[in-house]
């Protein structure tokens, strides 16, 4: 059985391409991400406010990614990217008011 996962592709305010992910990002889903990644050109906002639980598999995906993508994070996943190295590579905002990036 498929780890629950939802992904809403739409645009920022701005019109700047975001993808809103939700539920869990693991080896059993993590190719639907890499699918919704590769399926977008140029920059991305990708918001991971919704996302419970990040393994490896999604880690990976993310950091081949990493030079577009803009992460928008809650306080869970912070440390998370923090200690894999992928905070280094792509920009990164905690979610809440006033730190998201807008886009």
């Amino acid at each position: 059985m498929t780890t629950p996962l939802t992904l809403a592709p739409g645009r920022g305010p701005d019109g700047a391409a975001r993808l809103a992910v939700g539920g869990e990002i693991d080896m059993s889903n993590a190719g639907r991400l890499a699918e919704a990644l590769d399926s977008r050109d140029g920059p991305l906002v990708v918001d991971l406010t919704e996302v419970e639980y990040l393994d490896s598999a999604g880690l990976s995906v993310l950091f081949a990614h990493a030079d577009r993508l803009t992460l928008v994070v809650p306080p869970l996943l912070e440390p998370v990217l923090t200690v894999s190295g992928l905070a280094a590579l792509a920009t990164v905002h905690r979610s809440g008011a006033g730190n998201e990036p807008q886009g």
